[in-house]
């Protein structure tokens, strides 16, 4: 099941709601553009990279503060913007007292992304079935992190030990059931279908006239 625009998918853990702006089945899998909103305390589940996939990151409202390659920067003024380069380590998190909304736009591997992401990192959050903090437990980890190694790799354990460590668990974890991608959360559906929250001027300007939303 494709994502559609309007979409809402939810973590729980992370004290993450994305809205769907423009989802990849309208740029032939290239980009994907999501409105995230996120609760005082939340963060992306972990440090990672994206080896063939650029980010960047608008800030609409709140604070927002990023490690991108163990340089800290923090976004708090409207329309503020942060580019992540393929294969650059980083991570997020809401640094304020109130909720946070940022657009992200993924650039590359965007259909896989939302397959990975809001599909099956988010439906495990909603099982129960991560870390408190968003991560797959370790059998689970192996085969996600194998089947989706071309979008998103967390960095600890650094990449050749993950490499070997989940090539020995995959099969095993593979026996006991567990799935890259589990079937059931392709086909779950949204949280909602949410209209979508209007961009700032500046913001819609600089997007429109760039093509990108």
């Amino acid at each position: 099941m494709t994502v559609g625009r309007g979409e809402v998918y939810e973590n729980p853990r992370c004290r993450e709601r994305v809205v769907i702006r423009t989802p990849a089945a309208e740029t032939g899998g290239r980009r994907t553009i999501m409105d995230v909103y996120v609760e005082p305390g939340g963060a992306v589940s972990g440090a990672h990279v994206h080896p063939m996939s650029e980010e960047r990151f608008t800030l609409i409202r709140g604070r927002v503060a990023f490690d991108v390659d163990g340089r800290r920067t923090v976004l708090d003024q409207e329309g503020e913007s942060i580019l992540i380069p393929p294969g650059a380590k980083h991570r997020w998190w809401n640094e304020g007292d109130e909720q946070s909304r940022h657009i992200c736009e993924l650039n590359g591997r965007a259909d896989r992304f939302e397959k990975l992401v809001l599909r099956q990192l988010f439906g495990l959050a909603q099982d129960g079935k991560t870390t408190p903090e968003g991560m797959p437990h370790l059998l689970q980890q192996a085969v996600t992190t194998l089947e989706f190694q071309d979008v998103l790799r967390f960095t600890t354990p650094a990449w050749p030990v993950q490499r070997l460590l989940f090539g020995v668990l995959a099969p095993v974890a593979r026996l006991m059931g567990y799935q890259g991608c589990n079937p059931e959360y392709l086909h779950r559906r949204p949280s909602e279908i949410a209209e979508l929250e209007p961009l700032p001027d500046e913001v819609a300007k600089w997007h429109y006239s760039e093509n990108r939303i």
